[in-house]
This record gives structure tokens, sequence and C-alpha cells, in this order.
């Protein structure tokens, strides 16, 4: 058992696929294959099956997943440290975020990274919060941002970032004099909401569960998952919608888009650097947690 065998095999576990694997670690399709034929022969027992149209690990393989992990973070660690010693942290540090935060908090966070550890490359990747804890559960990222927790006592969460959800409506029409309205008055609006699994509607349902309201009492016009295509919908006058403060400064400063105060209901959520706490992280990203979770990070 080698390193490559080990990466090769926690590589087409993440991916489900032979070939996928194949492209990301730049090796060709028989050689992946060959690498998880040598561990399975090695250990004497099926790691993967492969019968099935969609890949899966047999009990074996899902053991011998969690082991492969730990090992290579090991190995991993212990390069890192020698490259800290030597004055020299690089990599390629994979940072998974919902909506708000990868448009609105990570470009400002990894520029202040950036200036500390020069030599990172990053890759991000945008999921919705509930997909972003999903994969990490599921063990194909190692850690997230999200502005919703989700139970679990797999899961390890760090507050980094307070934020506000704000109702947002046109600057014309019938909202042109309204500056705030009652709960009763909002089921009468016309709403745009985030789809399922978005730590905004996750967000907005407690809040407005919490006084009895439910997403099917709400006019609800359209789910949209993009964020700057329900901004150009608010605007054109489509509906009001449920939205991060911090995605609209540009707009309500240039008075294309104006804040309406629903009274006596506040929303109110924090975001959270998320990760697997019986899963140790590589050393690039536990660096990466330090950053974000200290005073060194960016004030918003």
């Amino acid at each position: 058992m080698d390193f490559r065998q080990l990466e090769t095999f926690v590589s087409v576990v993440k991916l489900k696929s032979f070939s996928k694997a194949a492209e990301t670690l730049y090796i060709t399709q028989p050689t992946v294959s060959n690498h998880i034929s040598s561990l399975e022969k090695e250990l004497n027992t099926i790691l993967v099956n492969r019968t099935n149209k969609n890949l899966t690990l047999t009990n074996a393989g899902t053991l011998l997943y969690k082991h492969a992990l730990d090992i290579i973070n090991k190995r991993d660690n212990a390069l890192f440290s020698l490259n800290q010693f030597k004055g020299k942290i690089e990599g390629i540090l994979e940072i998974s975020s919902s909506t708000i935060p990868e448009q609105y908090f990570l470009p400002e966070l990894l520029i202040s990274f950036n200036r500390i550890y020069p030599d990172v490359q990053y890759c991000l990747n945008k999921f919705d919060t509930n997909q972003v804890i999903d994969n990490i559960l599921s063990g194909k990222i190692d850690f997230g941002i999200v502005g919703a927790k989700k139970q679990s006592k797999q899961l390890k969460y760090i507050e980094i970032m307070d934020d506000t959800i704000i109702l947002a409506a046109p600057v014309e029409g019938v909202y042109k004099n309204i500056s705030s309205i009652s709960l009763d008055k909002l089921l009468d609006f016309p709403i745009i909401l985030r789809e399922e699994g978005s730590g905004t509607r996750n967000m907005v349902e407690r809040s407005l569960g919490k006084c009895n309201i439910s997403i099917e009492d709400l006019n609800v016009v359209a789910y949209i998952e993009n964020t700057e295509t329900i901004k150009q919908c608010v605007k054109k006058g489509l509906g009001v919608t449920f939205i991060s403060e911090k995605a609209i400064v540009s707009e309500v400063k240039n008075n294309t888009i104006k804040t309406i105060v629903i009274e006596d209901v506040e929303f109110k959520r924090k975001f959270y650097f998320v990760y697997h706490k019986n899963r140790g992280l590589s050393p690039l990203a536990e660096t990466f947690k330090k950053f974000v979770s200290s005073d060194q990070k960016p004030t918003y």
C-alpha cells in the first residue's frame, strides 16, 4: 500500500468515477483501475462495487476510506510542517460555500489570507447550505462556509460573521411610500424566494414559523437560486424578497432597491465555518480555519 494508491482510492470515492479520478490526478484510467486492484489484492478484500451503475463502496471500502483520509492528511501535515519550518506555505485550498458567503464574504477574506500566504491557490465551489453539509458528512469535502446550521453530532460549527436578512422591494410603484409593514400585510405581497436548501430560506422559514406563518401562507411568485437574478427581478417589479443586507448594499446606496421593515420580527443569523469533528482537516485547511476564526480576518 502506498500513498499514490490511497490518493487514487480517495479520489475515486469522492468523484464516484474512475474516469473523473483519472482526469483529476492526471493519470490514465487503466492506472486508476490498477491502483484500486492492487489495493484490493494487498488487502485481500473488495473495496469497490463494480456491478452497479453508480459506483459504491463495500463495507471494507467504507472502512478504508476513513483511514485513508486520515493517513493522507497526516502525510500532508508532515510536509506542511516542514514547509512552514522553511518559511513557505503553499498548496491548493478548496473552499465550498453557500451563495451569500461566496459572493459577499469570501473575496475580501481571500485577499486578507493571500497577504499572509501568497503562495496558496484557491478553488471555490458554490453549493447551497444543505449541499455543503451533506458533502462534508459524505467525505467529499473537508469543510465549508454556510449560513445555517444542520444539527449533527458529527459536525463542528465556528461562528465567523453576523448577518441580517431584510425585505427588499422595488423603489417605485405600490412600494414607493412604504417603509414598514405588519406581518399580516406581508401575506399580500408577491414574494420571490430562494430555492429549498438555501440558508437564507431556511432562516426565513424558522423566523416566520415562530410567528405561526409558513411558506404556504405566502404569495410566492417565483423560486430563484441566483441572487443577482433575484435582485434584477425585484428591480423590475416582479415582487419583494428576503435577502442578506450585504447583497444589496450598492443597490440601496444607488436607490435601485429599497428595504421595508417588517414589524415585530427580526431576521438575524450567523455564518459558520463547518467541518467534520471526527475527521482531521488538511494542514492548509486547518490554517484557514484558524484564520477565519481569528482577529486577523476582515470585519464586515
